[in-house]
C-alpha cells in the first residue's frame, strides 16, 4: 500500500511540475520570445526604410476587394506574405506601445506582431484596413484592448507617411463567424458610405477565444515623416 501511495504521490508531483512549467511557458517565455521577435521586425523595417531612402516605399492605395474601383490606374506593390510593412502606435495603451504590422493572420505571423487581413484595404487606402492581434500570449499585444475609447488615436507609419486614425466605435463584442466586421463598409460600425477605415480585432475573453472584440476608426490625417511625429504621439 505504501508503494502505491508513494507512486501516486510522485506522479501527482510530476504532473504538478509539468503544469507549472507549462504555465510559465505560456505566461512568460512566449512573451519573451514574441517581444524579441517584434523588436526584430521593427528593426528590420527601419533598416529597410533607411536603405530605400525616404519616399521609396510603395504609395498607399486600394487593394483588390477593398473599395478600389474597377479599372483603377493606381498600381501598388503587394505586401509580402508574413513580412512587416508598418509600425502601429496606440497612445491609450502607453506611449512606449508600438507593434509591427505584418501581412496575413496565420498563426506564425501573429507570433511576431499584428496581422493585416489579406484582401482588406492597404494602409491609408480607400476601404477597411483591418488588423488582428493576440489578446494574451505572444507578447500580449492587445491585452488592454477593452480600454480603447471613442476618439483615441491609432497611428501607423510605413516609413514615408504617418497615418492617424480616430476610433469611432468599440470595443464591440461579437462572435468569430461575424466576418462582416472587416467589410469595406462594416455594417455594424455605423459607417454608411465608402471611406478610409481601420478595424482592429482581438479575442475575448482575455484567456479564451469564444468571442471577438472590435474597434472601428476612420483616417483622420496624414503627414510625411519629414514633418516629424504627429500630434497624437507627442507627450
Amino acid at each position: 500500500m505504501r508503494v502505491v501511495v508513494r507512486t501516486v504521490s510522485e506522479l501527482c508531483i510530476t504532473a504538478g511540475a509539468v503544469i507549472v512549467l507549462f504555465v510559465v511557458y505560456v505566461l512568460f517565455w512566449t512573451g519573451v520570445r514574441a517581444d524579441r521577435a517584434m523588436d526584430d521586425q521593427i528593426d528590420a523595417l527601419h533598416d529597410q526604410w533607411a536603405r530605400q531612402g525616404r519616399g521609396a516605399a510603395p504609395s498607399p492605395g486600394p487593394s483588390a476587394g477593398a473599395g478600389g474601383g474597377a479599372g483603377s490606374a493606381v498600381r501598388v506593390t503587394p505586401y509580402g506574405d508574413g513580412r512587416p510593412f508598418a509600425v502601429m502606435y496606440i497612445p491609450r495603451l502607453g506611449f512606449t506601445w508600438n507593434k509591427p504590422v505584418l501581412e496575413g493572420t496565420a498563426t506564425g505571423t501573429l507570433k511576431k506582431g499584428l496581422g493585416h487581413y489579406r484582401g482588406t484595404a492597404r494602409l491609408g487606402g480607400t476601404g477597411n484596413f483591418s488588423v488582428a492581434g493576440h489578446r494574451r500570449t505572444y507578447g500580449d499585444p492587445f491585452k488592454d484592448f477593452p480600454e480603447l475609447r471613442r476618439g483615441d488615436a491609432v497611428v501607423l507609419t510605413d516609413g514615408t507617411t504617418w497615418f492617424t486614425y480616430r476610433i469611432d466605435k468599440g470595443p464591440y463584442k461579437t462572435v468569430p463567424s461575424d466576418v462582416e466586421v472587416i467589410d469595406a463598409v462594416p455594417r455594424k460600425s455605423g459607417y454608411t458610405r465608402p471611406g478610409r477605415y481601420l478595424t482592429l480585432t482581438t479575442c475575448d475573453p482575455e484567456w479564451g477565444h469564444s468571442h471577438r472584440l472590435i474597434v472601428w476608426a476612420h483616417l483622420d490625417s496624414t503627414q510625411p515623416v519629414e514633418a516629424g511625429e504627429p500630434r497624437a504621439l507627442r507627450r
